[in-house]
Order: structure tokens, then sequence, then C-alpha cells
């Protein structure tokens, strides 16, 4: 098939690449312009724009496409089979849905009409989720709202990271596309209404921990989180980036604490609830992350030091 692929993060490199050795013609890649990035902020081209050039195809970075005439008559122009999206960035005029014969089509990290938005990876992980997965949907002009074609889906376990996930099911969906275009499902699946949930675009607060929370809550906004915006707290106005926590007994003697107290001196800290949780992997500011052993021998906290209360 002649294809359009728009994609900007690492998540779309896996199917880029396997459409690209399934033998379908890539007329063009669309994705992000070049950002700046790093403390220089030199700019910086996207992962699917590197993987594009190395593979020798023509790359595209419209900074807009909804008010940009040339780009949407230069899209039509590539003569399209179909145009498969994987977190491209940009939404797509309904002109431009329909401008390949077989219109659109979406790899999506959830399973759908579960967590539709921004953030479905960190979401089902928030949210205590069993399973999650990717949904080959079929894009309409609502968000995620399409008919879906083809879906998997992968446990969520206790030690499920956003980081695991967002590899498997970057890899789940470079199969699904290709088994997708390679099958054609005649009939697609029309989203219930029941079960919608939507995904919020992540912003760096919703890292802050709240100490009051459950420690299970906490465990999967730590994970849920990695590696960005990330879970922190604060040590004395000094922020803390959590890498890496578990549930754990109050220790030996102690009854009680209150939330975000330090119970003992190896970094077991109270939460809501009657629960603590103990801290694996801790970043200071200006430092990598590092193991708790590691981090108390340049930061002893002793029992009754308080976390997130300034």
């Amino acid at each position: 098939m002649r294809i359009a692929f728009m994609g900007t993060p690492d998540f779309a490199v896996p199917a880029l690449h396997a459409l690209h050795d399934a033998g379908h013609e890539i007329a063009a890649v669309y994705t992000q312009p070049p950002r700046p990035a790093g403390r220089g902020q030199a700019l910086r081209a996207s992962p699917v724009q590197l993987a594009a050039e190395a593979m020798g195809l023509e790359v595209r970075s419209p900074l807009t496409l909804k008010r940009d005439a040339e780009a949407k008559q230069a899209f039509a122009a590539l003569d399209l089979d179909v145009a498969v999206v994987a977190a491209y960035g940009l939404i797509l005029p309904t002109d431009m849905l329909s401008a390949p014969r077989l219109g659109c089509l979406n790899i999506h990290a959830s399973l759908l009409p579960r967590w539709r938005g921004a953030s479905p990876i960190q979401s089902s992980i928030l949210a205590g989720d069993s399973e999650s997965g990717v949904t080959i949907m079929q894009m309409e002009a609502g968000l995620d709202t399409g008919p879906m074609l083809l879906r998997a889906s992968t446990p969520i376990t206790d030690d499920t990271t956003a980081t695991t996930l967002h590899d498997a099911l970057s890899a789940m969906g470079a199969r699904l596309i290709v088994q997708t275009l390679r099958e054609m499902p005649r009939s697609a699946i029309i989203q219930p209404e029941d079960g919608v949930t939507y995904a919020a675009r992540l912003t760096r607060e919703d890292g802050r921990i709240d100490w009051t929370r459950t420690a299970a809550e906490i465990d999967r906004q730590v994970r849920a989180l990695t590696p960005w915006p990330g879970a922190f707290t604060t040590l004395d106005n000094v922020v803390l980036k959590i890498g890496e926590a578990k549930p754990a007994p109050f220790p030996d003697g102690v009854a009680a604490a209150q939330p975000g107290e330090a119970l003992d001196d190896r970094l077991t800290i109270a939460c809501g609830d009657g629960q603590a949780l103990r801290l694996l992997c801790i970043q200071r500011p200006g430092r990598g992350m590092m193991d708790a052993e590691a981090f108390l021998r340049g930061q002893p906290l002793p029992a009754g030091a308080r976390l997130g209360a300034n």
C-alpha cells in the first residue's frame, strides 16, 4: 500500500520500521518539527524524523495542519491508500482524514473506549487497571472516538512502569498495524459509550506526592510517572524525585505516624490509611537517580523527619 506515516516520539518508531519492512510504500513521513532540548536548548529532531531519515524517507514537518491550505493540498497530492498515525501531536482536519482511499488509522495505546486522550499509558497505571493494550482505530473528527479495527491486550502487574508498558505497547502497535493492513477487517466495531474515560495531558504538578494517599496509590503514581514528569516530594524545601518505591509494613514498635513522616532510618515513610511506603530509588537536584543506600550515605533521613510538609 501507499502510505503516509504520521508520528513523533519513540513510541511511533517501531511501527514505522514495521511498515517499511513489510514492503509498504511510504510516500512521506509527517512529524513534529525539531524542538529546543537539553541544557543548551539546541534544536533536536524527533525520534521519528531520525528514523525516517535513516531509511531515506521524505520527512515533512508542518507547524499546523488545520490552517495550512498548502500542507493539506500537499497531503492530498500524495494519492494515498491510507495514512497511519501514532502519537503525531497535531489534530488532522476532516478533509485530511478523508483524503486517503482507506482513510486514516490510529495506533492508540489503550483498550478503547477506556483512556481516550493524551496520557493513556500513565492513566492506566495510575488507576490500577489490570490490563492495557493497543487499539487500531479508524480515525474520525472526535477525540479517539472512531470505530475499532483490531485490539490486543497485555497485563499490568505490580512491577509495571510507564517505561515498560510504553515499550510493550509500542512493539504491539507495530505488529497490529501491519496485521491490520494485511487483513483490512471488513467490519469495524463501534466504540460503546459505556466505559469511556479520558486521559488528560500530564503536567509536572501531577508528580507531586500527597502522602495522605494510600501506599498503593503512591506506588502507582511513582510507576506511572517515570520518567516524566516524575513523582517527587520535598524535604526542607529541596525537591526529591522518587524513582522506585514499594508498599512496606510499619517497623516493629511503631504504631502510628503523620503522613510523610519517616518511620525509621531506612526510608520507610508513613502514608494515608495507616500504611507505609519504602523508598528504593531517589534523586537529589543536580544528581543522578541512586538507590536508597547510596542516598542515605549523603543525606541521612532519621525517623521523625517529614517529607512534603513544606
